[in-house]
């Protein structure tokens, strides 16, 4: 029996929805960037795990490099098994891809997923995606022609990803940068996001084309440009382009060379060998014309000032580690390279400490040192606003609820 449309009635849906930070009928909003070029950039995007899962399948999830994975989240990769941990369900994790162009709009290449029983587009969408693709957008590059949204068990879907380049720059100050795709969660803020990610309330604004900071709900998609070491490799590489987020790493050439970027305010591209792994078999890294190796520099103070001899990555090209020997006269001779910090692989007793804010935590299962949340991981740190927000929805609800009786007394 439908509900009778009185004033009441009416009061009613308009408290919960005002309670809910959305009106009934408004879709969730996104930040789409056109692009003609077919050249794609390095992206991130922010992903919730919507169960436990091991960090293969999560890689599995978006065709990445687990190792990938770990560098762009600063985690240390050399841990003995990092890759094969079990991840805890509501880990907030960045995943690099590659952004390409699609039909006039910036996705990912679609990356497939194999159905399971009960899935439908939507569920895929939202749930084993976190909100980072439409079921729309399944349904288009898949090649699904009816309109029924359940898929059968073992179906085969392509799945594209919104992500964002820009240009690979921040264009309200101009400094290199990575964009990261982040769905909006409930009870999230603009000066709450932007914090999160060690970027301004304004900045968030005006890339996102948002006329207040409270103008986001949740399900809404938005970019944040992270400020980025870039590098100037040749075309000819096939990383030509890599950049890296601030205090964090990358992982290139095979898995040969890990680059960083930061700690925080340095934007020096810096590389050098990675550490050891079974799987890979690196050609050499010396400099030509001399015993210095990748990373490697030398300082000689003179009457001009300090003269800076090192050895450079140059980019990977046809299974050859590139490297390029440069000098230049700096004012000041500089101290030890300082890398952004590392942690150690997140398990369940992280979780209060490493997340973010989540929509279903989990209980904590151990104490945490406070000390051991990423410097270069802002998905790793909880923010204190959304409280406040949460807090003022569940009073909304109340209130309603007390205006009601009052009407009804």
């Amino acid at each position: 029996m439908p509900l009778p449309s009185t004033p009441l009635h009416l009061l009613l849906l308009f408290l919960a929805a005002v309670s809910s930070g959305r009106l009934p009928g408004a879709a969730s909003k996104s930040t789409l960037e056109p692009c003609a070029s077919s050249t794609a950039c390095p992206a991130l995007l922010s992903y919730t795990l919507y169960a436990e899962l091991r960090l293969a399948e999560v890689a599995v999830l978006f065709a990445a490099d687990p190792l990938a994975i770990l560098a762009a989240n600063a985690i240390d990769y050399a841990v003995p098994d990092a890759a094969s941990r079990i991840l805890p369900a509501g880990l907030s994790l960045r995943v690099p891809v590659p952004c390409a162009c699609s039909n006039g709009t910036r996705r990912t290449s679609p990356v497939r997923y194999v159905s399971r029983h009960g899935d439908t587009l939507a569920s895929v969408a939202s749930r084993v995606y976190g909100g980072l693709t439409a079921p729309e957008w399944i349904r288009e590059s898949s090649g699904i022609i009816n309109a029924d949204d359940v898929v059968d068990a073992g179906t085969a879907l392509l799945v594209p990803l919104h992500c964002a380049c820009f240009g690979g720059v921040d264009s309200w100050n101009g400094v290199p940068a990575v964009y990261l795709t982040y769905v909006v969660a409930k009870g999230d803020t603009v000066p709450a996001i932007a914090k999160r990610y060690r970027t301004t309330a304004t900045d968030v604004m005006s890339v996102n084309d948002l006329a207040t900071t409270a103008d986001v709900a949740a399900g809404d998609i938005v970019v944040l440009p992270l400020p980025a070491c870039s590098s100037s490799f040749p075309t000819s590489t096939s990383d030509h382009g890599l950049a890296v987020a601030n205090g964090t790493y990358a992982v290139t050439a095979d898995r040969c060379v890990q680059c960083s970027c930061g700690p925080a305010g340095n934007l020096d591209l810096f590389c050098v060998p990675a550490p050891p792994l079974a799987d890979a078999a690196c050609s050499r890294m010396q400099c030509g014309n001399s015993s210095m190796v990748l990373g490697d520099f030398t300082l000689v103070m003179t009457a001009a000032g300090c003269r800076v001899t090192s050895c450079g990555y140059g980019g990977y090209a046809n299974g050859t580690i590139l490297t390029a020997l440069t000098t230049t006269l700096k004012p000041q001779c500089p101290g030890p390279h300082q890398f952004p910090p590392l942690v150690a692989p997140p398990t369940s007793s992280f979780f209060e400490t490493y997340l973010g804010p989540s929509p279903a935590p989990m209980p904590s299962q151990g104490g945490a040192d406070p000390t051991m949340a990423p410097t270069g991981s802002p998905d790793a740190v909880a923010a204190g606003a959304p409280t406040t927000v949460r807090h003022l929805g569940e009073l909304t609800g109340v209130f309603a609820l007390c205006l009601v009786v009052g009407m009804m007394w």
